[in-house]
């Protein structure tokens, strides 16, 4: 089957019926792969080529159907990626050699897990790795990297001559709690009491908790949240990677997948978290706060998400890159992937050899983790 192919620097030339009729057809396929989502990012300016994110995306058509495209950006820095490459970079500067501008698959400044190679059929799927891999060597990058794909097209890019890395997350499942309470009764005395002790912290500071659905939130509600978002990252000395434009633009294009918490003291708001969701997963967390409260982080980011999946029956909540604090609470650990490809022989040998070593650490991690259940033992 012969395909048409076209790079395409905005969704806006695919169009919203095609791109969401391919990402429907794919298994696993999350609200981060929405064309709202993706074209907020874009027209806002949060991904962009000013921001270091040029979208590149590349587009099978047979005849006028969208048979397969992959999001494709050319980065000219390794922000907001959360598979960090950084000493990779650096080695190249060190020898003399470029770095960038690399390709990058991904959904940028979100490490959620999903289709990456979005394609109507495998017949499909395999040309489009046919056509990243002649874009690669045509572009004259130094690497490509598609991050957080499903396990089964990680293999099928290692099978294309890309390098596999894995990393670990972790997510809480849903065993049918009926409440809260019942979620806890399945913990570790210790970690009940802890989790018991901060909910009780934050009470007594005489803190109250809002949820607001999306289809509810208003334009108050959104501009006090970019407000939190930007005020933590400057306190982390660190530049916020989405802007109120884009917070508008998700809130009007997609509110049915997004869930405000909004945490008040004396009437006045004083933190909010956003988390995205369907209706099998809730993906969080975007959080900031104007006035610190212990414990406060906890409660939003984490329980009230967790009391709205109970009440909601919704099966997994994936909390985010990096963090063995969430296992406290129930969260366990879970293997990511990214695949790589490396232009310059020598580097993705070298390369190579690391992500073995690598691996072994990761399977060893995870291992040690899992000997470390926060669930009473049964029976």
């Amino acid at each position: 089957m012969n395909y048409r192919t076209h790079i395409v620097s905005s969704l806006a030339e695919i169009g919203q019926a095609a791109w969401n009729g391919l990402v429907r057809a794919q298994e696993a396929a999350n609200p981060f792969l929405s064309y709202a989502f993706l074209h907020a990012l874009h027209e806002s300016g949060s991904a962009s080529a000013e921001t270091g994110w040029q979208p590149q995306f590349i587009t099978l058509w047979e005849g006028e159907t969208l048979a397969a495209a992959l999001p494709l950006y050319v980065k000219d820095h390794s922000y907001g990626e959360y598979v960090f490459d950084w000493a990779w970079a650096d080695a190249y500067q060190r020898h003399g050699f470029e770095y960038y501008p690399k390709l990058l698959s991904a959904i940028p400044f979100t490490p959620v897990t999903g289709p990456r190679l979005l394609a109507r059929d495998a017949q499909a799927r395999a040309a489009l790795i046919e056509v990243l891999k002649a874009t690669q060597q045509a572009s004259g990058v130094s690497s490509t990297h598609v991050l957080f794909p499903p396990a089964e097209q990680a293999s099928e890019l290692e099978q294309a001559g890309f390098m596999l890395r894995s990393g670990v997350q972790f997510h809480w499942l849903n065993q049918g709690y009926a409440s809260f309470d019942e979620f806890l009764a399945t913990l570790e005395q210790k970690k009940r009491k802890n989790i018991r002790a901060e909910r009780r912290k934050v009470a007594q500071a005489g803190v109250t908790l809002r949820r607001v659905r999306g289809v509810d939130a208003d334009d108050t509600d959104w501009r006090f949240f970019n407000r939190c978002y930007r005020h933590t990252y400057a306190a982390h000395h660190s530049t916020p990677y989405l802007n109120l434009d884009f917070w508008l633009r998700i809130g009007e294009s997609m509110p049915e997948n997004i869930l405000l918490v909004l945490a008040e003291r004396d009437n006045r708001p004083v933190a909010a978290s956003l988390v995205i969701h369907d209706e099998d997963t809730l993906f969080g967390r975007y959080w900031g706060e104007i006035e610190h409260v212990p414990c406060l982080h906890f409660e939003a980011a984490y329980y009230q998400p967790l009391e709205f999946c109970i009440e909601r029956g919704i099966q997994t909540f994936e909390g985010g890159a990096q963090g063995e604090h969430k296992m406290a609470r129930g969260f366990l650990p879970t293997r990511t992937w990214s695949a790589h490809w490396l232009a310059h022989p020598a580097f993705a040998d070298a390369i190579e050899r690391f992500l073995e070593r690598e691996a072994g650490g990761i399977d060893e991690y995870i291992d040690e983790l899992s000997e470390r259940s926060p669930f009473r033992a049964r029976g």
